[in-house]
């Protein structure tokens, strides 16, 4: 088997994956590397004729708020159909053009903006209306992004754009196999030879599913650095054997540019995925069918929100 995690920044060229291949019941992981084409990327590893699982740091899903009184089944026959509607990642400069088929906003910052507003004008009473479940906080962390905003350091629309608009959408379309999770089912049952199980998994959750904590920021290299002896201790744990170039780049601390937080990121993320692929960890999902149907999960993650998300308890379209 394939495990790869891409960090998906909206920048190509801090946009990272780390790949692992399974040979028996170990693993051997490879130094990051820029994702490039992710046709180009993914092609020669579902010729190898065995599974292959990747995760992505972006949003997978949208909130349910945004999708009740839609008419497609789910999130994955609508994204297949971003495909033909490219307006749709037109980012606003204003709230006046916001709208169901043009929801992302803002494309500045503008003095009094708030996400209430930017909820309001997509119809939603209150600025929870932009959060998918996972998206809440929980007892274990803050609140994640919304999906559709796209200002600041605490946003995922832009790198939802990318991914979806220049890739997925267009992949979907044409026939790709792709299967969504946990759209299209438990992860372990989406795993076979000549298809690929895509998945949402986030490095600050890889941290604490991992039980690794860094000791400062890791946008500066010496936490990085620290956190060597624990990441490898970790690997490990997980039958994860670094090939040379990884175990270089691990005790450099990722390197000393902007990009060294992404070479890490990824690697986080595929540990993550190797977690749950070799059943250390559930690949839990709430029994909430619009989360089974629109929103999605986050791979791994366990902690429900301390608030329930608008809609919960309506019941999804059939």
């Amino acid at each position: 088997m394939f495990a790869l995690h891409a960090d998906w920044s909206a920048h190509p060229g801090k946009r990272y994956h780390a790949l692992a291949r399974r040979e028996g019941k170990s693993w051997r992981i490879s130094a990051p590397a820029l994702v490039g084409d992710p046709l180009a990327l993914l092609d020669p590893l579902l010729k190898a004729g065995v599974p292959v699982c990747m995760g992505l740091d972006l949003p997978l899903g949208v909130p349910r708020a945004f999708a009740q009184g839609r008419a497609e089944a789910g999130f994955v026959e609508f994204l297949r159909g971003l495909a033909a509607r490219p307006g749709f990642f037109a980012v606003n400069d204003t709230l006046d053009t916001v709208c169901p088929d043009r929801p992302f906003y803002p494309q500045r910052g503008i003095k009094g903006m708030t996400r209430l507003a930017h909820a309001q004008a997509l119809g939603f009473t209150q600025a929870r209306g932009l959060n998918r479940l996972c998206d809440l906080a929980t007892a274990e962390r803050p609140a994640g992004a919304p999906v559709f905003w796209t200002l600041g350091a605490n946003q995922s629309g832009k790198a939802a754009i990318a991914a979806w608009r220049d890739w997925l959408a267009p992949a979907l379309a044409a026939g790709a196999p792709y299967r969504l999770w946990p759209f299209a089912g438990p992860l372990h049952g989406l795993l076979a030879p000549g298809a690929v199980a895509l998945a949402e998994v986030y490095p600050a959750e890889a941290l604490r599913h991992l039980g690794l904590r860094i000791p400062g920021s890791k946008r500066a290299l010496a936490p990085r650095q620290a956190l060597a002896p624990a990441l490898l201790d970790c690997m490990a744990r997980l039958r994860a054997t670094p090939e040379p170039a990884l175990l270089a780049a691990i005790r450099a601390g990722f390197g000393a540019d902007a990009a060294g937080e992404d070479r890490l990121d990824c690697v986080l993320g595929v540990l993550d995925m190797i977690l749950v692929l070799d059943g250390h960890r559930e690949d839990r999902v709430p029994p909430d069918p619009w989360v089974q149907g629109w929103e999605g999960w986050v791979l791994g993650q366990h902690a429900l929100p301390l608030a329930a998300p608008l809609g919960l308890d309506a019941a999804p379209p059939v």
